[in-house]
């Protein structure tokens, strides 16, 4: 993160709001995509931008997104901001994450096995099949133990990174086992993915890292690294994680810093436009780029902005 070193640290999103907005529309939009939510990113802006409703969704798919984005903003403002504990993470804080993001759905369409006690912010009362891969969540007498634990292991992460005494290198993988050991658990009865990547996003937020996007077309991708990490393999999720992290980074560089930087051309891929289509305008010299010493091609925000308003003209 030597680039986040030299800037020391994200901008807060209290003063600096206009910087996190769309990255802020793109994790909306990709973490409910991942979970089968409709809403195209253009959908997803309009609605949180003007508060009116486009195309003809359904009212869950609304509501989905508006309770997400409810709380993936509290995980955005606290990037840069101060704790109101000595601990990273807590229970409150879990609760309310699960709260902001599915009480508006389930207003609209509860869970049909969900008992008075099992509504949003409050943990599951029901077993919980066996996944397709393979995972089995524990039974759920012992959920608020292994809740504890787990709470416990992120705020020692915490203290580790905090304090230097994990290195950089082994972060990825420590965040990796940390997610994944929050989805075995399956607190809830129904938004355990959703949770997760917030909670995920809270913690990297409040270490001054740039927040996770899990792009949709990232979902199988996503599904077997957690799948590989529950049998104790946790490189291909921690890679994701840090290209991730890295990627929404150089989202909000050129923003912090000019539109002329150079940056890899995988942080300037998005829903305009893919990182084979930059590979591919660079190889046809339509794009201008510069390879590194590391043999990784870099452009500009600029440069691909001028790339895509004459991309159709014939040369």
């Amino acid at each position: 993160m030597a680039e986040l070193e030299s800037l020391g640290g994200l901008p807060p999103f209290d003063d600096t709001a206009d910087l996190w907005h769309e990255l802020w529309h793109m994790e909306v939009h990709h973490s409910t995509a991942v979970e089968g939510n409709t809403l195209v990113l253009r959908e997803v802006r309009t609605l949180l931008d003007e508060g009116r409703t486009v195309g003809a969704k359904e009212l869950k798919d609304y509501m989905e997104v508006l309770g997400y984005a409810e709380a993936s903003r509290w995980v955005f403002e606290q990037a840069g901001g101060t704790r109101q504990s000595d601990r990273l993470f807590t229970l409150t804080e879990l609760r309310r994450l699960h709260h902001l993001a599915m009480e508006r759905v389930w207003q609209v369409v509860p869970h049909p096995a969900a008992e008075p006690s099992e509504g949003p912010g409050s943990f599951r009362r029901h077993e919980i099949a066996p996944f397709p891969r393979g995972m089995k969540p524990p039974t759920f007498p012992v959920v608020p133990s292994m809740v504890d634990t787990w709470l416990d292991d992120v705020n020692t992460f915490g203290e580790e990174v905090t304090t230097g005494r994990l290195p950089l290198v082994d972060t990825p993988s420590r965040l990796a086992q940390i997610h994944v050991e929050f989805e075995r658990i399956h607190p809830f009865l129904d938004g355990n993915g959703r949770t997760g990547r917030l909670v995920l996003n809270l913690v990297v937020c409040r270490l001054g890292w740039a927040p996770v996007i899990v792009l949709k077309t990232q979902r199988d991708r996503y599904l077997k690294a957690l799948m590989k990490a529950d049998t104790g393999d946790f490189a291909p999720l921690g890679e994701m994680i840090a290209r991730a992290s890295i990627a929404s980074l150089h989202r909000l560089l050129p923003r912090l810093s000019d539109t002329t930087d150079l940056v890899p051309l995988a942080t300037l891929a998005d829903d305009r436009i893919s990182l084979d289509a930059l590979r591919r305008a660079v190889a046809r010299r339509r794009l201008d780029a510069t390879m590194d010493s590391h043999g990784t091609w870099r452009s500009t925000r600029e440069a691909v902005d001028q790339y895509l308003t004459t991309r159709h003209r014939r040369t």
